[in-house]
């Protein structure tokens, strides 16, 4: 096993090499709908993680802010987000996920999970189990990713 400079005997190469197989079979499971990759993660990320400024969207989602304005006015148009004034700073809009946007995403959810399901029936009971057991290391790994919101340090 190559190491590719790894803390202690890790093979981070083949780690790094299976995540992002992992991470292109997550975006090949996604629903082929009428939403972007972006405009799912832009949902995603409201419903998730409560309102967002523009600025802060485009930030997360890695685009300018004149692209994420224009995403964030076609989301509003089809009814999936909306904009409105911070209680906190009325100087400040922030962008909500509407009841609309938030079935959009579970019928996404659940159309990847079925064609997950279909995947995993495929697989021996060795590597399900497989699987399962690497769940709480995936989930510890992205724990030591900074918080989506800028400014914001390790949420461990």
């Amino acid at each position: 096993m190559e190491t590719g400079g790894s803390p202690g005997d890790l093979p981070v190469a083949e780690i790094s090499a299976a995540l992002e197989q992992l991470a292109r079979l997550f975006l090949r499971l996604g629903s082929r709908g009428d939403l972007s990759l972006t405009a799912a993660a832009t949902l995603a990320s409201l419903e998730r993680s409560g309102p967002w400024r523009l600025t802060d969207l485009a930030a997360r989602e890695g685009v300018t802010q004149p692209a994420m304005t224009q995403l964030v006015s076609r989301l509003q148009e089809a009814g999936l987000a909306v904009r409105a004034r911070d209680p906190e700073d009325g100087r400040v809009v922030l962008v909500h996920i509407t009841d609309t946007g938030r079935a959009v995403n579970t019928k996404r959810r659940q159309a990847r999970m079925a064609m997950l399901a279909e995947l995993l029936s495929q697989l021996d009971e060795a590597e399900r189990a497989g699987l399962v057991a690497a769940l709480p290391a995936i989930s510890g790994l992205a724990r030591l990713v900074p918080d989506e919101r800028p400014g914001t340090g390790p949420t461990r």
